[in-house]
């Protein structure tokens, strides 16, 4: 059964600047390298925080290439699972903090 995500697809990220724009991928490419190079964070690091981030925003392309990079970063399974819940909690917490415009709202109107 075919799924709109291929995960053959990920290998050519790194060639996408070949359909053109080639100058912003490769101004991308630099950037993406910048940022996961070793820094106040180290760059295992930044594979959680990316592979958090992959589930939050739910890039399956995203999930299988940092899983694959944290554990190649020596990452337990248990480190990745509580990464993925800081995501997860961050989100319903975003989330929810925003209902705090919708309890003045309708007190506004209610009142």
């Amino acid at each position: 059964m075919s799924t709109y995500y291929n995960s053959e697809d990920l290998k050519k990220f790194g060639s996408i600047g070949a359909f053109g724009a080639k100058n912003l991928a490769d101004d991308f490419f630099k950037y993406y390298g910048d940022v996961f190079a070793e820094g106040a964070l180290s760059s295992r690091e930044k594979s959680l925080i990316a592979l958090a981030v992959a589930h939050v925003l739910k890039c399956p392309y995203c999930i299988d290439a940092y899983t694959t990079d944290t554990l190649e970063k020596g990452c337990s399974e248990d480190e990745m699972m509580e990464a993925v819940h800081v995501g997860a909690v961050m989100a319903a917490g975003i989330t929810l903090v925003h209902s705090t415009q919708m309890i003045n709202k309708a007190k506004e109107l209610t009142m």
